[in-house]
């Protein structure tokens, strides 16, 4: 038979149970510094060429080859179509800003601050 100890009285908690006060979080970066529209799109961009299948997608969709997408790391329009990739399908949109400790919203700005 398998018992399962849950408390062992002998021991102190593992984790103190001290109250975090709500003004007291870490935020990832501070309200005030907006995230830099290249910097995103170049970490969305890494993102999305983690999958294999979803960077076969994107190479097919804008029509870039491997070679033209890396020369062209530099240019605001190839950086926002990473951008306007994921924001053309929701699922991807969210698990990236989740990966990217953003907000879909603040991709979606990134994209049109980058295509203005």
């Amino acid at each position: 038979m398998i018992r399962f100890v849950t408390e062992r009285p002998d021991l102190p908690p593992v984790l103190p149970d001290y109250p975090l006060p709500k003004d007291r979080t870490i935020p990832h970066r501070p309200a005030s510094e907006p995230a830099n529209p290249q910097v995103l799109a170049l970490a969305a961009l890494g993102w999305v060429l983690e999958c294999e299948d979803r960077a076969a997608r994107y190479l097919e969709l804008t029509g870039l080859d491997p070679d033209s997408l890396r020369t062209g790391l530099g240019d605001p329009m190839i950086l926002a179509s990473a951008l306007e990739f994921l924001a053309n399908h929701e699922p991807d949109l969210i698990r990236a800003a989740e990966a990217l400790a953003v907000t879909p919203e603040e991709l979606v700005a990134a994209k049109d601050a980058l295509q203005a």
